[in-house]
């Protein structure tokens, strides 16, 4: 019994340590797949803010101003627009300068003029595509100018193409490292196991009976080490929306579950994978390679 004892106690530290390294591996890829996340949620929002300023000329009247409206809501690639009053710009220049600066008793007339503020869907933020919008705006009678931030949506355009693809980059580097990680610990777990594949190929027992208990102890594990890692992951989102509030408008806790059930899944499916790769190989090793 002490020697069955003795054989059982290194078995379940291989176990467990191929367990904890699979749930470290699915940790740290659960943390990529969220800052992807709340990186596209950042984009998209950053996107939705962005579009053009359409001015009024000083003799507009309200109908010409309703039916310019009317007509730019129509157009397609607009999300929303938003219409200021000369008096509602000249609120706000003036609490953006302060009350030092009365440009009204300067002038003596509000120079302002009214505003129509638009913004467009996100696959419409780039220049081109709001070039497309403004062109057949500006012809429109009722117009003076259309104000257009072509520095701003090149510099952030280009921002987020990079971020995008260290994004991407990061993400492909994680997976390829992941299943290699993971592939040679569960290779670990059946190389502790391969004198008795060995045995039981003595025995008569066929390839499919012999991979079975690896495949269901493997799958078992890639289990395990995803709900570990989950409970991680979990763990680390509710700090950090308690640290930072507004992590939660960027990464909802129904994506967060979303993540966490596709992890498990990857994390079973790359053990079962991996355990298929590594009992196929000592199904094929002769008992004196075995030792190499």
């Amino acid at each position: 019994m002490a020697k069955k004892r003795h054989h059982l106690i290194p078995l379940f530290t291989t176990r467990a340590t191929a367990t904890l390294s699979v749930a470290l591996v699915l940790f740290i890829l659960g943390l990529a797949s969220f800052m992807g996340i709340a990186a596209h949620n950042v984009t998209q929002g950053i996107k939705e803010n962005m579009g053009f300023v359409v001015l009024f000329n000083e003799d507009v009247t309200a109908s010409d101003i309703s039916s310019v409206k009317t007509k730019i809501e129509k157009m397609g690639g607009v999300r929303t627009t938003v219409y200021s009053s000369p008096d509602a710009v000249l609120d706000r220049w003036q609490k953006m300068v302060g009350e030092e600066e009365d440009i009204v008793r300067l002038a003596g007339v509000n120079p302002f003029v009214g505003e129509l503020e638009v913004k467009v869907l996100p696959e419409y933020a780039s220049n081109d595509s709001i070039a497309l919008l403004t062109s057949p705006i500006m012809l429109m009678p009722q117009v003076s100018e259309i104000k257009v931030h072509t520095a701003l949506v090149d510099r952030v355009n280009s921002s987020l193409r990079s971020l995008s693809l260290a994004l991407v980059f990061v993400a492909v580097a994680l997976l390829t490292v992941s299943f290699i990680l993971i592939f040679n610990t569960v290779r670990l777990t059946v190389y502790a196991r391969r004198f008795t594949i060995y045995t039981m190929k003595l025995v008569g027992a066929t390839g499919g009976f012999i991979r079975r208990p690896f495949l269901a102890d493997n799958i078992v594990n890639g289990f395990v080490a995803g709900v570990i890692a989950s409970l991680a992951l979990v763990a680390t989102v509710w700090y950090g929306r308690t640290y930072e509030a507004e992590l939660g408008e960027f990464l909802s806790w129904e994506i967060v579950v979303l993540v966490l059930v596709g992890m498990i899944l990857t994390g079973m499916l790359i053990c079962f994978i991996a355990a298929i790769f590594a009992a196929n190989r000592y199904l094929r090793l002769s008992y004196d390679e075995m030792f190499k």
